[in-house]
């Protein structure tokens, strides 16, 4: 992910010094992220991400769309057959 933002940091011509100054960060904190510092917090990125105009990306981290296992354990519990229930 570090990579990735380093990436659309330098394709937007965005200099490290500047991306600080706009996120509210240091220049190390900016690096880190971008060397992916598992110690950098979430706030951090988002304001990366929001420099950049990707804030949106933020929604795809806990998207049920990418949870596979957890659609995968729902799915386990599928009943194995759909009976109409009988008026009676």
């Amino acid at each position: 992910m570090g990579e990735d933002l380093n990436h659309a940091r330098r394709r937007r011509r965005i200099t490290l010094k500047l991306m600080a100054e706009r996120s509210g960060l240091s220049r190390t904190t900016v690096g880190k992220i971008e060397k992916g510092d598992a110690s950098t917090s979430i706030g951090g990125y988002a304001a990366v991400l929001f420099v950049l105009g990707m804030e949106e990306r933020l929604g795809d981290l806990v998207d049920s769309v990418h949870d596979l296992v957890g659609l995968r354990l729902e799915d386990e519990k599928l009943p194995k057959r759909v009976r109409i229930p009988k008026n009676g």
